[in-house]
């Protein structure tokens, strides 16, 4: 199986999920391009068929830890979006997205996935760039977003119950790039970094 060694990490990621993306390390950044059509959702409604999307992902050390990359990405469609995963199994999940709204707006955007989807958008950005930081704090998790990589809002706090669909095994996370209603988008994503620890507190800020 191929790897991918992406500076910052500690760990390997390998690609899942069809259809594959194309992926690219450049210095201290990786580049992610998906094609057309391409989404990771679970309609709540059950209105569209289960979707897939190529993606890296890797198992993180045990114990807490937090990953942040800042994400910039060649928005063109509704839903083109950069993202950091939480992956546990076909029906468990979590993406924290740099996403292209319906108003044309860049948006912070985080869905969380246990049987179906959910869908939430957090806050309008301006410019071309996020910060975003996946954090495991015990058997929860928690998404935050920056616009300076400084100052960072909590999203959400949940658990995935992981253990329900792996059986034990650790959730994988990493990276993946989504355009659900265009012909196909780039995300690039550096300033990668991973803390083998939590904050103390997600909710001041810090």
């Amino acid at each position: 199986m191929t790897t991918v060694n992406v500076p910052g990490l500690p760990f390997p990621l390998v690609p899942e999920g069809a259809p594959g993306c194309a992926h690219e390390v450049t210095g201290d950044a990786l580049r992610l391009t998906t094609g057309a059509r391409t989404d990771l959702f679970l309609d709540p409604a059950g209105l569209t068929d289960p979707s897939d999307v190529g993606r890296l992902v890797g198992v993180p050390p045990e114990g807490d830890f937090s990953l942040t990359a800042r994400a910039r990405v060649g928005f063109a469609s509704t839903y083109d979006a950069g993202v950091l995963l939480v992956h546990a199994g076909e029906r468990r999940w979590a993406k924290l997205c740099f996403e292209y709204s319906p108003q044309r707006v860049p948006t912070a955007v985080t869905v969380v996935t246990r049987g179906t989807s959910d869908d939430a958008n957090a806050f309008e950005v301006e410019g071309d760039a996020l910060w975003l930081r996946v954090t495991r704090t015990g058997a929860a998790w928690a998404f935050h977003a920056s616009t300076d990589g400084r100052w960072w809002r909590l999203l959400r706090y949940f658990s995935l119950h992981e253990a329900e669909e792996t059986g034990g095994k650790p959730a994988r996370v990493g990276f993946l790039a989504q355009s659900p209603t265009g012909e196909g988008c780039a995300a690039t994503f550096d300033r990668i970094a991973f803390t083998p620890s939590a904050p103390t507190d997600l909710r001041d800020g810090s």
